[in-house]
This record gives C-alpha cells, structure tokens and sequence, in this order.
C-alpha cells in the first residue's frame, strides 16, 4: 500500500481529504438523525479499516449522504441501538455478497452514465456550496439531493442566499477561491516552498485568522454557531467514550432489523459499486478496482460501525473526487485522512471547531468545477447521441432529484439507446424488387431486443414475393425470435409468399409451439 514515492502527494492529499470529510461526517450525521459522533466513527472507520481491507487506489470510504433519508427513518422506526444491529447485519451480507462475486454488476454501468455521474454531481457541489460560501445556509453540508430537508431546494437555498449575504463569510469564501486559483499558478507551483503547501491547508489557516481577527474588530460581524465547523467536544479520553453506543442484541428476532438490514446493504453496494467506478475513471494511471474486495472491505467496515455505534459506510464520491484532484496516488491518502479525523477528534477538536464552513465550501467548489468542465460536455457532445443523451440524462437526472435516482435515469436512457440500435442495426436486408425477391440475414445473436426490428421487415414482404432468412450466422436464436418466424410463415401460407430458411430448421419453426395454439 505504501509506495515511498509518492508518500508526499499522499500525505498532502490525505489533509485535503480529511478538511472536506469532517463536516460531511457531521453534516450526514446531522441529517440522518443520528448522534454527531456517530458520523466521525463512520469516517474513522472508513478511512482506516475499509482501507486497509479494500484494494481501491483512490477510493475514500465514510457515511454517504444517500443513505440519509434510509437511516433517518430506520432509526426513527427501531431506535439507535436496533439500527445499529441492523448495521451489524447489513456488513455480513455484504461480506457474503462479495464472496457471491456480486462486484460484477459493476462492469454493467455505461461509461456515459458514470461520466454523467460525475459530471452531475461536479454540478450539484458547486450549486449546494454557494450558500454556504454567502454564509446563508444552516443546512448540512454535502446534500446531495434537489429537495432538502429544511423544504427548501437547490435552487431556491441560491435565492435566498442572495438576500441575505454574509459580509464575513462572502469575504472568506472570496478570498478562499483566490488562493486556491492563486495556489494554481506557475510562480507559486514553481517556488519549492510553496508548492508542497497544500493550497486547501492555506485556505483553512487564513479563514481561521481572519474570522478571528473579525471577532476582536467588529464582533457582529463574525462567523459563529452554524457557520462553523461544529465537532463534538470531549473534556477527556472517557468523555469519549460516552458518545460511543453498543448495538441491542436483544432485536436480533426483530424481522423489522432484517428488512433495514437488506436495504442498507443493497443500496449501500450499489453506491459503493457506482463510486469505484467513477473513481477508477479519474485515476490517471488507470487501475482497476477489484469489486468483490471492495464490497468485502465495506463489509467489514459496517460490521465495525455497527458495534462501536457508528454510521452504515460507502464509498463515497465526494471524497474519492476530492482526493485525486488533491493529487492523491495510493490508498496512504485515505488511510491518513482516517488517522487524521481520529486524532482530531481526540486531541484538537477546539481548534477545528474555529473553522469556517466559507473555506470548506470553497474547496468543495473547487473539486466541483473539475468535475463539470464545460470540456466534459463537450468531448461528450462530440462522441454522438447515444453517448451524449445518457450522459445529459445523468447529469439532469442527479441535479433535480439525487444520485440513485439519476443514475437509473441515465441508464433507462442508456437501455432506450440499445434498443433503438437493436431496432435498426440486427439485420442486413437484400432486396431485388424487379423479381420480387428479398433476403434477409439475420445477426450473430439474436435475442427478444430484435423481435421489434425483425417484425417489422417481415411485415413489410408484399404477397406473392419470394424470402429468404439467412441465420446461418446465427449463433443464438431466442424463442421470441423463432415466435416471430413461426408468425410469418403461417402468414406465408396464406398470402402465397415463398419461404426459404437457410441455418435454421424449418420443421423447428413449423412446428414451434406458440400462445394461443
């Protein structure tokens, strides 16, 4: 895991890593209605465990923000002890749905829909951090979804945003995008000193001092409360332990438990599933994730969560995203972050305490841009329609409503695009009209997505014409295809057209037993 060449990037990017995670971790917590320190756990566990047990590069593991609204019933219907034994339950079956080799579904995402994926949610991190660079917006950090939970949406939180600005919040996030633009440039990235500064590092340390300086200046304008980082305090190492809560194994007959247990589990993969792949499409050297490890890894990372009394886990994207713009290289980087967010939690969580959520928008703001670049659209545009029209879907589908329910989107357009291709492209149609003569040549496999394409051809045969039906090439012939010849021959018969099959057996097709005879 530790490549000593590139322990610097990964020491660097594993800082950046942990500024964005520690207001997610509390913010999703927040949301989920579950203890705050129940999503530092999730994150502790997720950078540590699930990275030494996976064998993604790049991927950085923690409370996601789908699994929300799923959490913040369960708890509300079982209670946080109940819940968490439905955590406990939810890592074995995912340990066993990686022994199952279910990491292949992953193979079955198009690359339009995961690009799409991406650049939607490049497009949702800049849209949701804008409020809270105005210093307007009291909502948790990291809501993935149109709709959120204080009744307000995306677009209505910019709105309101611009009513109320800020002064010092607008001036740190400002200030935050000037020197992460600054940070960017030649004469900083070329000065040795500077350049192995991480640039969020920078931004953090300013927004700290300059809201400080405001608080002994003009103490009405200062950043304070919900503007804030807002980690949970402990006076000593057994404070800590009282925010820890054990899993009620009395519930283990509770069928309620079980049907939590299954849902967190599925979708939980599923993101899981969706995250590697995307994060193996921003790797620049291209490494493939090996599946079945990694719902293994997240497995055992939920197991964990479960009994300390921690939030269900997932690859997350935000944090995977942020971690190769960082400029991470091998999975020290999440490791680190992990380390990180349990030494500050244990030693420093006064001073984090200080940080302004306008530095951290900021950041945020920046990851998002790299994901949606006006060029992605482009390339997208450029590569053709059955590209591009899953990919906007995507990316549509993800900004108005959320991420499970955009990538469906994309891939039902994805699946409309296949079939409209099978729809036109499963035959090769040779005519000679002067002698009322046609072939028809049928594909390698053809399946029930060509029913449509081939009935349509069939029915097209005037009377009295003469057909052949080539599947000499055919290695497959679905039952619904046969259905479809057994249909033409019988209307062959009656309308006097003569029928030639060439690769098929025609007694086969004759006697083919059909609905309704």
């Amino acid at each position: 895991m530790f490549e000593r060449q590139y322990l610097k990037d990964d020491l660097l990017a594993g800082v950046v890593v942990f500024l964005v995670a520690l207001p997610l971790c509390l913010g999703i917590a927040l949301a989920s209605d579950a203890p705050l320190f129940a999503g530092i756990i999730a994150g502790v566990v997720g950078g540590i465990v699930v990275t030494l047990v996976s064998g993604s590069s790049l991927g950085v593991s923690g409370p996601a923000a789908g699994l929300a609204v799923i959490v913040a019933g369960a708890i509300g219907n079982l209670g946080y002890e109940a819940f968490l034994l439905a955590v406990v339950i939810c890592g074995i079956l995912q340990v066993a749905l990686g022994f199952m080799r279910a990491g292949i579904i992953s193979h079955y995402f198009p690359t339009a829909v995961i690009k799409g994926m991406l650049a939607g949610i490049g497009v949702i991190m800049v849209l949701k951090q804008i409020p809270h660079l105005m210093g307007n917006d009291t909502s948790w950090m990291g809501e993935l979804r149109f709709l959120e939970e204080d009744g307000h949406n995306t677009l209505s939180e910019l709105y309101y945003s611009l009513l109320t600005i800020h002064p010092a919040a607008i001036g740190v996030g400002i200030l935050s995008l000037a020197i992460l633009f600054i940070w960017r440039r030649p004469f900083i990235k070329n000065k040795p000193g500077f350049s192995q500064i991480p640039a969020p590092l920078v931004v953090v340390v300013f927004g700290i001092l300059i809201n400080e300086l405001v608080k002994v200046t003009v103490p009405r304008l200062s950043l304070i409360g919900d503007d804030l980082v807002q980690l949970p305090v402990a006076m000593s190492f057994g404070a800590i332990l009282d925010f820890v809560t054990l899993p009620d194994f009395s519930q283990i007959g509770n069928p309620q438990v079980y049907t939590v247990a299954l849902t967190l589990a599925v979708i939980a993969s599923v993101e899981t599933l969706l995250s590697v792949e995307a994060a193996d499409k921003l790797d620049p050297r291209k490494r493939v994730t090996p599946t079945n490890r990694e719902l293994k890894a997240q497995g055992i990372g939920n197991l964990i969560c479960g009994l300390l009394g921690g939030m269900p886990v997932t690859q997350v994207i935000v944090r995977s995203a942020t971690n190769v713009t960082a400029g991470g290289k091998t999975r020290t980087a999440s490791l680190f972050h992990g380390v990180l967010l349990l030494i500050s939690v244990l030693l420093i969580p006064t001073l984090l305490n200080r940080i302004p959520l306008a530095c951290l928008a900021a950041i945020l703001l920046d990851v998002g841009y790299k994901l949606t670049r006006i060029g992605i659209f482009r390339e997208m545009y450029r590569q053709g329609w059955q590209q591009f029209f899953p990919f906007i879907a995507t990316v549509l589908g993800i900004v108005f409503t959320d991420l499970l329910i955009g990538v469906g989107i994309g891939l039902v357009v994805g699946l409309f695009h296949i079939l409209l291709y099978n729809y036109k492209t499963d035959y090769l149609l040779d005519v000679d009209e002067a002698a009322k003569r046609r072939t028809v040549y049928l594909s390698e496999h053809m399946s029930f997505l060509n029913k449509a394409a081939l009935t349509r051809v069939l029915k097209e045969v005037p009377a009295a014409a003469e057909v052949t039906i080539d599947g000499s090439r055919s290695v497959m012939i679905d039952y619904d295809v046969k259905e479809v010849l057994k249909d033409f021959f019988t209307r062959a018969k009656a309308e006097d057209i003569k029928v030639t099959f060439k690769g098929i057996d025609e007694n086969e097709i004759a006697n083919l037993r059909t609905v309704g005879h």
